[in-house]
């Protein structure tokens, strides 16, 4: 057997041994939970380990945990197909402001360029006289 051809197998007891204390920091209590947005007046039932100190009578008469938040699939402009756009840091307004600068530096260059023509017309006027 040529030696650059030689392959060897992986030890796998380290890896199956990871796999088994992975599975046993797997969370066991899972229980019904209600999750409410309230934006969008949307709520959904589902089981999860998130905690939670209010409860809520679901349609089948029975308590469950209440966990609400924010944004759900009813409220997600991906889920819902609506574009929003926020500008929450004036990033509008900051472009507007420096195209406004920037037409008003052209325009005092433009003056500060038909000054110094005028300047030379009549400096030649003065020498050809």
């Amino acid at each position: 057997m040529l030696p650059f051809l030689r392959f060897t197998f992986p030890d796998f007891s380290g890896i199956m041994s990871t796999i088994m204390s992975n599975a046993e920091k797997q969370p066991k209590d899972y229980r019904f939970v209600v999750f409410s947005d309230d934006a969008a007046k949307f709520s959904f039932l589902t089981r999860s380990t998130a905690k939670s100190d209010e409860t809520i009578k679901w349609t089948d008469g029975k308590e469950y945990p209440l966990v609400k938040i924010q944004i759900s699939s009813k409220s997600h402009p991906f889920f819902t197909g609506e574009e929003k756009i926020i500008d929450t840091e004036g990033r509008v307004d900051r472009f507007k402001a420096r195209a406004e600068r920037a037409a008003k530096l052209r325009a005092s260059l433009g003056n500060k360029v038909k000054k110094a023509e005028k300047e030379a017309a009549r400096k030649a006027e003065k020498k050809s006289k």
